[in-house]
C-alpha cells in the first residue's frame, strides 16, 4: 500500500522527469528509463477516443508509444498550473495547459482533470478528462470545427 506522501512524491517525481524528458527533445532523443521507474509495468494510460493520442495505452511500451504520439502532436505542451485536489488514492490533479499543434500551429489553452493511481510507489493507472476534445482534436487538423467544413449560404 502506498500513503499519500509517497503517492504525492512518485507523482511529482514523474512530473520532474516528464519536464525533462520533453526538455532533452523527447522521443528519439531523450531516453524513456528515466520516466519508467514511475509507472508501473502494468501500467494503463486511458486517453479520449476523440484525441489524436486517443485509446489505451498500456505498460512500458504503451507509455512511451504515447509519448511519442505526445510529442507528434503537439509541438508545445506546457502545464501552466497544476493543484492537487485530492492526495488520497486516486489522486486527482487540475492542470491548467497550453499547447501549440505541430501540424496546425494552432494554440490552445485548456484545463485536464486526472485521476491517477500510485501502488507500491508506482502509477497503475491514469484517467485524463477534457472538457473539449472536439476543441483540441480541431486544433490538430485543417478546421476549426464540423461548421467550418460546411458551405455557408
Amino acid at each position: 500500500m502506498t500513503t499519500t506522501t509517497d503517492a504525492l512524491s512518485v507523482l511529482k517525481g514523474m512530473y520532474a522527469a516528464e519536464a525533462e524528458y520533453f526538455a532533452a527533445g523527447g522521443p528519439g532523443k531523450a531516453s524513456f528509463a528515466s520516466l519508467a521507474p514511475f509507472f508501473s509495468p502494468d501500467v494503463v494510460l486511458h486517453q479520449a477516443d476523440g484525441l489524436p493520442y486517443g485509446g489505451i495505452w498500456r505498460g512500458h511500451e504503451g507509455m512511451e508509444r504515447f509519448f511519442v504520439a505526445m510529442s507528434g502532436t503537439w509541438d508545445v505542451f506546457d502545464m501552466l498550473d497544476q493543484s492537487f485536489l485530492s492526495e488520497t488514492d486516486p489522486l486527482v490533479i487540475l492542470t491548467h495547459v497550453h499547447v501549440r499543434a505541430r501540424a496546425t500551429g494552432r494554440e490552445l489553452d485548456f484545463p485536464i482533470l486526472q485521476t491517477i493511481t500510485v501502488a507500491d510507489g508506482r502509477i497503475t493507472e491514469v484517467r485524463p478528462f477534457y472538457w473539449d476534445t472536439a476543441a483540441i482534436a480541431a486544433a490538430c487538423t485543417n478546421y476549426h470545427s464540423a461548421d467550418d467544413r460546411l458551405p455557408r449560404s
